[in-house]
């Protein structure tokens, strides 16, 4: 007997099908020679503190850190994972072969490794690796099937992030709650930290002080209307007429930074002529939105719907267990070559829902470039892009029986998968350089952008589209698309032409930084805090982001259930139990986005086998030991040892007494 062993209930009766095993039985499926069962959650997990030493069982800073010297996995005492995981052994040890049919995932392989570690199998074991679980693609899959070895760097990868969470999480947690927290016993406030949760957290509230310490500053905005056109002054060096330097981006102004100075440049030309100095026009190309993975899908339903992150990957994962879309947990935007000719039968397929599809029927996926053929370009299909997973599309089954928010989603990828195979919009870009020369000083310069759309090829599938930001927002479009000042068509403008104008000021003030919504913030996750726009520069920056796709929404979640952050709107707001948590942490190490971004990208060259298991448990170690040795070694809120009065507080690089106003003279570094 051949046993098949599936993440999920729904997925193992998806295989079931396909094997003729249509036999009912107590927690699996039966029939031509196949068992398949499955798991549900997390059969298994590591030891807790005290099932490695008695002694963790009570929190004491002395037995800090907790290392074992071994790890070790358990079943959940949770009495319905009992009885299926006695199901599981049973079938085991009566199997001539086993197939992992987990989720093609890095958590899907750990949680079934280690199910099978502690059922005892002693069989060969076979990977069932697919992206999809539509009947097609489930019988392509096992047409394929590899010999477990093939993923054991994935397993690896799998179980250092589990040892990594388990390691910093315990003695992090421990180390910061006795040594910081108020209370005794039941009565202490825990305090949680992640080894992701708390960089993410830092970043949230190091925005949102970043905003409450804003201090804004007035700035005057010169601009000028000639031909019913508003051109805006162009920051430059040259000086006004009153000799005062105009304010340049470095100073976080775009225009003057005093009525006096800006007044002065508008009495200079007012009465002169504006003379247009150039005029370019430029051709250029937009390409398609990118393909989603799971953060840009997240991205896009929170803004377009006010969808949480969690929201969006249980609805991805309902519209893949549906069979509708692809596997969801991805972080790439490109598809895998092999996809391409399936390419006709999904549209095929989805044809009836999306009559944007109509102009793509009967088009053939011959490669060729032309009538007939359907584009395959470079921007979508790349292998060189793909690791174990594609972008998020349809699998060109009919999406029937969708919720309406199921619908919403659905729709975003269909939109997004259809104008893929859309021509390139083609717009036009006029530039147009303007002055006035004044009768003492430099020329005051101008300039207006204006934007045309030409052909709009892939913006037709948009066009009736109630989601803007199917259509508008920056950061769907390619890096070599144009970005113009102005949406607008300008006036054909004629070098050397002059004429009267008007000046125009206007009063502006700096604005803060915006709070973090759960798109801004997942994005900020995925470069590890830095404000990255560029769709190629945010792909490299992808390995160094902070958690992975499949588990932001956690993170997240997690913040919230912790009441950590709250929600006012769609804006994130760190509480004061998530400040006050920040404002303990003294281990940069524990708040670093962009070191453990560089933890997250050493795991993903784990799971690539170019970097040793061994070499990053001995990190891990190595880590916790500094967190806790910080953590004992922090003098803060001890009595001063010379006024006797006070208390001890820490500076940034050296402890005082907080009677330093009264004149105790208590210094020492750290």
């Amino acid at each position: 007997m051949i046993l098949c062993v599936a993440e999920k209930p729904s997925a193992g009766r998806d295989i079931a099908k396909v094997l003729g095993a249509n036999t009912r039985r107590d927690g699996y499926m039966e029939g031509n020679g196949y068992c398949v069962t499955w798991t549900f959650g997390h059969l298994c997990g590591l030891y807790d503190p005290h099932e490695y030493n008695a002694q963790w069982k009570g929190w004491n800073m002395s037995a800090l850190p907790m290392i074992p010297e071994r790890f070790c996995i358990k079943v959940s005492g949770d009495e319905g994972v009992q009885k299926q995981f006695a199901i599981i052994k049973k079938l085991m040890s009566e199997a001539t072969e086993v197939i992992n049919c987990g989720d093609p995932g890095q958590e899907g392989e750990l949680i079934q490794r280690w199910v099978y570690q502690q059922a005892g199998c002693r069989v060969p074991v076979k990977r069932l690796w697919t992206s999809s679980l539509t009947e097609e693609a489930i019988r392509d899959a096992f047409k394929q099937l590899k010999d477990q070895s093939a993923y054991q760097h994935l397993y690896e990868a799998g179980l250092m992030r589990a040892i990594g969470d388990w390691l910093l999480g315990m003695n992090a947690s421990r180390a910061y709650t006795l040594k910081y927290a108020g209370g005794v016993g039941k009565d202490r406030q825990i305090l949680s930290i992640g080894r992701v949760q708390t960089p993410t957290l830092a970043l949230i509230v190091k925005r949102q002080q970043e905003i409450e310490h804003f201090v804004p500053r007035t700035y005057y905005e010169l601009k000028t209307l000639y031909r019913d056109t508003l051109f805006s002054y162009m920051q430059g060096n040259q000086q006004s007429a009153t000799g005062d330097q105009p304010a340049d981006e470095s100073d976080d102004l775009k225009g003057f930074p005093t009525l006096e100075a800006a007044q002065a440049v508008v009495d200079s030309i007012k009465d002169l002529p504006l003379t247009i100095t150039s005029v370019e026009k430029k051709k250029g190309t937009e390409y398609a939105p990118r393909l989603f993975d799971l953060t840009s899908l997240q991205v896009e339903c929170n803004k377009s719907y006010g969808f949480t992150a969690e929201q969006t990957l249980k609805l991805i994962q309902s519209l893949y267990e549906k069979h509708v879309t692809t596997y969801p947990r991805v972080d790439t935007t490109y598809l895998s070559e092999d996809i391409y000719a399936h390419v006709p039968k999904t549209l095929e397929g989805i044809k009836d829902f999306y009559p944007e599809v109509q102009p793509l029927l009967g088009l053939k996926a011959d490669g060729k470039k032309g009538p007939g053929s359907l584009p395959k370009s470079k921007k979508v299909f790349d292998n060189k892009k793909v690791t174990d997973h594609h972008a998020i599309i349809p699998t060109g089954q009919r999406p029937d029986n969708l919720s309406e928010d199921e619908k919403k989603v659905f729709r975003k990828i269909a939109l997004r998968f259809i104008a893929a195979f859309y021509p390139d919009c083609e717009v036009s870009t006029t530039t147009v350089l303007a002055e006035v020369v004044p009768a003492q000083g430099e020329a005051v310069r101008f300039k207006v952008t204006g934007r045309q759309v030409l052909v709009p090829g892939w913006r037709e599938v948009f066009a009736k589209s109630t989601d803007k930001t199917d259509n508008t927002d920056k950061t769907d479009a390619s890096d070599n698309a144009e970005q113009p000042e102005a949406q607008q068509t300008l006036p054909d403008f004629v070098k050397g032409e002059q004429g009267p104008h008007e000046p125009q000021l206007k009063e502006r003030t700096t604005q803060p930084p915006k709070y973090y919504t759960e798109a801004t913030l997942l994005r900020a996750m995925e470069t590890a805090g830095k404000n990255v726009e560029d769709e190629e520069l945010r792909d490299a920056m992808k390995e160094n982001g902070i958690g992975r796709p499949s588990t932001r929404a956690a993170i997240i979640e997690k913040l919230f259930q912790r009441r950590y952050i709250e929600r006012k709107g769609k804006a994130v707001h760190a509480t004061p139990l998530g400040i006050d948590l920040i404002a303990k942490i003294i281990s940069p190490l524990l708040m670093s986005a962009e070191l453990t971004g560089r933890w997250e990208k050493k795991m993903r060259m784990i799971e690539r086998g170019e970097y040793e298991a061994r070499a990053f448990l001995d990190e891990l170690k190595q880590m916790t030991t500094e967190v806790v040795r910080e953590v004992k070694a922090d003098m803060s809120g001890m009595p001063c040892p010379v006024c006797r009065q006070g208390r001890i507080i820490r500076g940034r690089t050296r402890y005082g007494c907080s009677r330093w106003r009264e004149g105790c003279t208590y210094a020492a570094p750290f």
